[in-house]
């Protein structure tokens, strides 16, 4: 049983289209040898949603062709090839539908539901790696969770351009489970123009907070710029192969750019060969501005997403 879909509602976790037990099943597919993966969806996705349901599309082994990313999360990780050890992926639905500060506000329920699932794991296999990977505000829910779980129940947190303020990140990663797990984030200048509206949408806990996308300070965790020249040619020295961008604004180039989702894979699958310390050698362009950013020349210029999807 390599994927579960599990869905939010409000504070609830439940079982994605089926009347079951969760925690039955949960208890039983936690014995497969391996990782646990949780993967955590974006801004506009809603569960059972005709278009944007998010376990048709980016957590599906099987995306919808007319879908604007058709890429697979579950796949691009590891899960559905067959191998003895490929553990458990959990696709978590939430309602991310609305205006942003309303999917901001149901993020944070969901992250209460959400730790109810992991520790739920924890308990059931103490032992075993459980990480988390999501994009925009799917970030949200994963920092909310924190708040709720003891120390040792999250490995790693990948941040895909996190539609979440650098506070809630740091709030987060200070709890006993945030302060055992590890906290990658992941940017790119292309998602600078989403990060500038985020931070004129959404009011921030403190003032002169900014979006992940201008990084995060923590012990325990590393900004890597994909965006960055030197960011992807050290990926490259340690394995990674990772392709250079080719837009000027996108949001989904963290997940769509080829190699990204292996190179995640990798990450999560193979701690151990990557730790912190390693990655921390991959030198982010700090000292180029946002406006710098959005003016810069890309690959090739491709239009404007505004009228696509933000998930």
């Amino acid at each position: 049983m390599p994927l579960i879909r599990i869905n939010a509602r409000r504070d609830i976790p439940y079982l994605h289209q089926s009347s079951q037990s969760l925690w039955p099943l949960l208890h039983q597919a936690s014995a497969t040898p391996g990782p646990v993966i949780v993967m955590i969806h974006g801004f506009q996705y809603q569960p059972d949603h005709p278009r944007n349901c998010p376990h048709r599309h980016i957590l599906s082994f099987e995306p919808l062709a007319v879908s604007r990313s058709p890429v697979s999360w579950p796949a691009h990780l590891g899960f559905g090839q067959g191998a003895s050890d490929e553990g458990l992926g959990v696709a978590f639905g939430w309602d991310a539908s609305g205006v942003l500060w309303q999917a901001q506000r149901r993020a944070r329920q969901a992250g209460r539901a959400l730790a109810q699932v992991l520790a739920y794991l924890h308990r059931c296999c103490p032992t075993k790696p459980i990480h988390i990977v999501a994009h925009s505000m799917g970030v949200e829910p994963a920092c909310a969770a924190l708040q709720h779980l003891p120390a040792g129940s999250v490995c790693r947190i990948l941040s895909l351009t996190g539609a979440c303020y650098r506070s809630v990140a740091q709030s987060a990663l200070a709890t006993p489970a945030g302060q055992t797990a590890e906290f990658i984030n992941v940017t790119s200048r292309e998602n600078d123009l989403f990060d500038f509206l985020y931070e004129r949408l959404i009011t921030p806990p403190l003032r002169g907070d900014r979006a992940l996308g201008s990084g995060i300070d923590a012990c325990n965790a590393v900004t890597l710029q994909l965006d960055c020249a030197d960011t992807l040619a050290h990926l490259a020295r340690i394995g990674a192969s990772i392709a250079p961008p080719t837009r000027r604004i996108c949001h989904w180039s963290t997940y769509m750019r080829p190699g990204a989702l292996t190179f995640y894979g990798d990450l999560l699958r193979h701690a151990h060969r990557l730790p912190l310390d390693l990655l921390h050698r991959a030198p982010p362009q700090h000292d180029v501005t946002r406006r710098s950013r959005h003016v810069a020349r890309p690959s090739r210029v491709a239009p404007l997403p505004f009228s696509q999807k933000t998930g």
